[in-house]
């Protein structure tokens, strides 16, 4: 998604001046333009650049992440795990998560993502509590963000590292705050009162926060 403040011309050079995709990158992309008005759910590019150098940096070995759609955030964040790293990924399409599993084969990084069909929240739950992930993502029903939010923070291991997507909700957090907007300014307030985090709203695509879990 390209950022409402953002040219299109700043954003082709911001794209051309990163770090390149993928040609399987590249094919998902437009086999999820083929979608319609909902492939604007994708992430934007940069967006997904940044998560694979985000979950290099971290040295990332195990990673969630609640939202799938066509997989183009889980195959940006596999590209950065090294062989024997681990992403779980939850989502209730069987259409739109079958377009994933074929672009994660074509990237050659199938072997390092399981996917789970089914409620999200009725998957985290179903995790052992012990703090050993490194890495999640949230990027699914708006609703749904506090209960995924509030089940991921004590599976976090110390210094691990959430990311939200959608946090500002095309502005509406501060242009509709009573109406649209309001699910997701609860949520981002809710982050930053909470003591066990630290977190930072990063205005890519429509507002990505990154967080990390305190020591």
């Amino acid at each position: 998604m390209r950022p409402k403040l953002v040219s299109e011309a700043l954003y082709e050079y911001i794209v051309e001046n990163s770090l390149p995709v993928d040609e399987a990158q590249r094919s998902l992309m437009n086999r999820t333009a083929t979608i319609g008005e909902r492939a604007r759910m994708q992430i934007g590019t940069p967006q997904g650049t940044f998560f694979t150098l985000l979950t290099r940096l971290m040295s990332a070995r195990k990673a969630i992440e609640i939202g799938t759609f066509t997989g183009y955030s889980a195959l940006s964040i596999a590209k950065g795990l090294p062989e024997d790293g681990h992403l779980l990924t939850c989502d209730v399409n069987e259409e739109w998560t079958a377009m994933a599993q074929d672009a994660w084969k074509e990237a050659g990084v199938a072997d390092r993502i399981e996917l789970r069909l089914g409620p999200a929240l009725e998957t985290l739950r179903s995790l052992p509590a012990d703090p050993d992930w490194d890495l999640a993502f949230i990027d699914a029903d708006k609703q749904g963000y506090l209960a995924y939010y509030e089940e991921l923070v004590p599976r976090m291991r110390p210094g691990g590292a959430i990311l939200v997507d959608n946090v500002l909700w095309f502005s509406t957090v501060v242009d509709d705050p009573e109406g649209e907007g309001a699910p997701m300014r609860e949520f981002n307030a809710h982050v930053a009162a909470d003591p066990r985090v630290e977190a930072v709203i990063l205005s890519i695509g429509d507002g990505v926060t990154l967080i990390r879990k305190k020591a």
